[in-house]
């Protein structure tokens, strides 16, 4: 991901002017290291800092027009350049760049245009020629991108709010899926689709459809001109990812630049489930596997930077990001620049555990909706920055507009867990109880959370992965990078913040106060980087429980006592819930072996 800042209409068009936007910009380079351009046109400013994934040696930014009346800079990949630059068939092109086309679709349609980006981007387009300029986010918020107001009627644009938090009088997280544009001097959304209203879908659930969907969302996502990897959890949705990546790749352009073997990476704790579950994926798939073990002090220790480069105080989010921001850091050492993620599938399959207790299809939905709708505050938050951190670039397959259209089209009652499976996973303080009741579901019937995705890869010629993974029940990252992480880290603020600090907590952090140890530590370290009201007003508040909206979170009444994002506090449904009656790690080693020969229904085999 690159680094993008602008300052557009302001007063000052001094050499004075042109330090200070260039001091912040410098601010960014950590998201693009190779190589930094400035172009100023009268009052108006456009930065950038470039990471070179596609045409490295001549696309550098800001970028134009044929006579450079246009200028734009931009963060982000445009997967079908080649499809538009056929369209552009009288316009000429300074370099090989996939962002080269926009200048030239602005020319011909406008500001139109935005739509028919396939792809994830930030930027910022001037028209020298009446000095107008839009600024579009992509659909879903994979970039990061905020817009703030100075006093003398500027508008700043930035990758990332430290770029523009010091000199604004007040700014804001920019919409995702929308245009901004100073001929109108307000927001228009322009990413409209059919989910978008909540409406409920009917559409049957076709397992090879939203197959080949996600295939096609993976594959155009292959195009790069550097190395890349993909990252390996050994969960459902990065395991596919890798898959379809390894099965795919040997036709590509990347495999004649860079070899058809796949490479993949994963981070955890000593022996925690992800590290056992990916190495056992990446062998089956035969990538080269890069295995980076932290320890809880390890975490510990990068918080703030974390914090910093993050940009929040959510619990979750950092909790999840500095795992990612610590594995990121390795990738980047080994020479590779981008990788595949598997964000966005629990959101839009409703693989969160706390969706077993949705009370019908309608909210089942609507709660999908709202997830989407959230991601660009939260999982793309964490996964856009955590990489780019360290001038590496993450793409995520599952947030691809074409495969969310067919994914939201599904009637959501075909991904709801079974009331049967419901049943067996609140009977998990009785082992033998739970067998018995495995072994009474039939197959369609005990549907895990995610089956739909789990069913449409469940490829019994040419399998995708093995089944105990395709059917691995799902693990949040920060907790599956080892369960002692999250209990480190409550142990550590709890070191740090004293009962007396939190009795006085609303009236220090009277918006979005915290109510855990952790969240009070986490609150200290982000206001000491980001003072402002306007940079706490960013953050999302409200109660949760394991990653649940606050509206969710009304399914249950027992939620209420037990508000923790970790995927642990879905009591009855986690198979390590925080007060299970007897959890796993107690029980005898070789009845925990045993327990997956023992039940024939796919999609509900426990992991020891």
């Amino acid at each position: 991901m690159c680094g993008i800042l602008a300052v557009l209409g302001c007063s000052d068009d001094s050499q004075a002017k042109r330090v200070r936007v260039l001091e912040l910009s410098r601010r960014l380079k950590h998201r693009g290291p190779d190589w930094s351009g400035l172009h100023q046109h009268g009052d108006c400013y456009l930065a950038h800092q470039r990471l070179a994934i596609i045409d490295p040696a001549s696309g550098d930014q800001p970028l134009f027009n044929e006579d450079n009346s246009v200028v734009v800079t931009v963060n982000g990949e445009i997967y079908n350049h080649e499809e538009l630059r056929k369209k552009l068939v009288n316009h000429k092109f300074r370099t090989g760049s996939d962002c080269d086309v926009i200048a030239h679709l602005y020319e011909e349609y406008g500001e139109d245009f935005v739509d028919m980006l396939d792809g994830i981007f930030s930027f910022v387009l001037l028209d020298t020629r009446d000095n107008s300029y839009i600024v579009a986010r992509d659909a879903i918020g994979v970039t990061s991108l905020y817009i703030g107001w100075g006093l003398d009627g500027s508008v700043w644009i930035s990758s990332e709010m430290k770029g523009l938090n010091d000199d604004c009088e007040h700014f804001e997280c920019f919409p995702p899926g929308h245009l901004y544009s100073s001929k109108t001097g307000g927001f228009r959304r322009w990413y409209n689709p059919p989910w978008f209203s909540e409406a409920i879908p009917s559409v049957p659930y076709d397992p090879l459809v939203l197959r080949h969907a996600f295939e096609n969302a993976v594959i155009k996502r292959l195009m790069t001109d550097v190395p890349f990897g993909v990252l390996l959890s050994g969960g459902l949705d990065s395991s596919l990812v890798a898959s379809i990546t390894a099965r795919y790749l040997a036709g590509t352009k990347t495999a004649k630049h860079w070899g058809s073997q796949l490479h993949s990476f994963c981070v955890g704790l000593e022996n925690s489930p992800d590290l056992k579950a990916a190495r056992e994926v990446a062998d089956y798939l035969g990538t080269v596997h890069h295995e980076f073990h932290f320890t809880v002090q390890d975490g510990i220790d990068a918080i703030e930077d974390v914090i910093y480069h993050i940009e929040t105080y959510d619990v979750t989010t950092i909790r999840a990001s500095t795992p990612m921001f610590l594995m990121s850091r390795k990738i980047k050492s080994l020479g590779v620049k981008m990788v595949i993620s598997g964000e966005g599938s629990d959101e839009i399959f409703g693989g969160y555990l706390y969706f077993h207790k949705a009370p019908n299809k309608d909210e089942f939905h609507h709660e999908t909706c709202r997830k989407i709708k959230a991601l660009h505050q939260y999982d793309c938050l964490r996964a856009n920055k955590a990489t780019s951190a360290w001038g590496l670039e993450a793409r995520v397959p599952f947030l691809d507009k074409q495969f969310i259209n067919v994914a939201m089209s599904i009637d959501p009652e075909s991904k709801m867990v079974s009331n049967q499976f419901i049943v067996v996973l609140e009977l998990l303080g009785s082992l033998y109880m739970l067998l018995y009741f495995m072994n009474q579901i039939k197959k369609d019937e005990g549907r895990i959370e995610k089956w739909i995705l789990r069913r449409a890869f469940d490829d019994e010629e040419h399998p995708y992965l093995p089944k105990h993974i395709l059917y691995r029940q799902k693990e949040q990252f920060s907790d599956g990078v080892g369960y002692s992480w999250i209990d480190g880290l409550k142990a550590h603020a709890d070191q740090h913040v004293t009962n007396k600090m939190m009795r006085n907590a609303s009236n220090i952090f009277p918006h979005n106060t915290p109510t855990t140890k952790e969240a009070y530590y986490y609150r200290m370290i982000f206001e000491r980087f980001f003072p402002q009201n306007s940079a706490r007003l960013t953050v999302p508040g409200g109660a949760t429980v394991a990653c649940s909206t606050a509206k969710a979170v009304e399914w249950d009444a027992a939620w209420k006592n037990n508000l923790d994002p970790s995927g642990r506090a879905a009591l009855g449904v986690h198979l390590s819930a925080y007060n299970a009656e007897t959890p796993l790690s107690n029980m005898p080693s070789k009845v925990i072996d045993n327990i997956p020969r023992m039940i024939e229904v796919p999609g509900v085999a426990i992991q020891s």
